[in-house]
């Protein structure tokens, strides 16, 4: 009997993930990426709760509580808080649709999040990463072209695994991105990104070419993955002799940085990045000390 109660309850579980999976993709129109680790999410808090001897069905506010409990001291607090915004989406979704009269996540609030600047690279060492790629073959232009683009127009590894050739509009000097939430917008690219595109393309054999759509293959003619990605930047970083290991990430944050340091506009800068919101654009850009220091020398009547 109580076998078959849990049975049931696995199956009435599995039936609600694979709902919020189907809303997510279809009416938030939510990316991939996100419907997937949102489904995660849920997931795990399923597992916890049967652990426990309950299950997400009859989950209460003491059992979402417990779990988001039981992940401190072993995830970072932003990653807690991105899974308590999954799970309070999930059971909004289950009021809204009927599947349950009240909402267990409603009232809790997350760990306030600790202040996280990712790892950047100085204008020197950009220029160093870039100006060493120098290998002819075919895959060292696809390496340089990558990371031209990367720091040329601060996109997202995924926005840049994801470009078609029809995104790149050559004469306008700009790329169609998608970005978050499928968000499009138009950044520019730079004049040696171009080049190394351009350079990339006429050196990549057509026998090497199964998606003759997507811009950045690997070896046997398939779309380059975001993994792959960070390793090509790993691997010529550790080369230059960078003071950190950089991520495709630590590109965009460069773009962003070098640009404010520039005296680009803030709000300009979010545009460029696909920010939602002008915080996370503050958040990951800032300006190097001596730079205030020599503006506040030069501004400042009494420094």
């Amino acid at each position: 009997m109580a076998g078959g109660r849990a049975r049931a309850e696995e199956t009435r579980t599995e039936q609600l993930i694979d709902a919020f999976g189907a809303y997510l993709r279809h009416e938030v129109n939510a990316s991939p990426h996100t419907t997937k680790a949102y489904e995660t999410d849920v997931r795990q808090l399923a597992a916890f709760l049967a652990s426990a001897g309950s299950s997400l069905p009859r989950a209460d506010v003491h059992g979402v509580r417990g779990y988001l409990a039981s992940l401190a001291g072993t995830q970072r607090k932003s990653s807690i808080a991105r899974k308590l915004a999954a799970l309070k989406h999930f059971f909004r979704y289950c009021a809204r649709t009927g599947t349950r009269a009240d909402d267990p996540a409603a009232q809790l609030t997350g760990p306030k999040r600790e202040t996280f600047l990712p790892s950047y690279l100085s204008v020197d060492e950009m220029f160093r990463v870039l100006d060493g790629m120098q290998g002819a073959t075919a895959i060292a232009r696809r390496d340089r072209a990558i990371l031209e683009l990367l720091y040329s127009s601060g996109l997202r590894v995924s926005e840049l695994t994801a470009l078609d050739w029809r995104d790149l509009d050559r004469n306008a000097e700009v790329v169609r991105v998608l970005g978050k939430g499928r968000k499009e917008r138009i950044v520019p690219v730079g004049a040696t990104a171009l080049a190394a595109l351009d350079e990339y393309r006429r050196r990549w054999p057509p026998s090497a070419r199964r998606d003759p759509a997507a811009v950045f293959l690997n070896a046997h003619g398939r779309r380059l993955t975001s993994r792959s990605v960070a390793r090509i930047v790993a691997r010529y970083t550790a080369a230059a002799g960078t003071r950190t290991g950089a991520s495709p990430h630590a590109f965009r944050h460069s773009f962003a940085t070098h640009l404010l340091n520039g005296g680009a506009d803030l709000r300009a800068i979010q545009e460029l990045l696909g920010h939602a919101r002008l915080s996370t654009t503050q958040r990951y850009t800032h300006v190097d000390f001596a730079r205030l220091a020599e503006v506040y020398d030069k501004a400042f009547p009494r420094a």
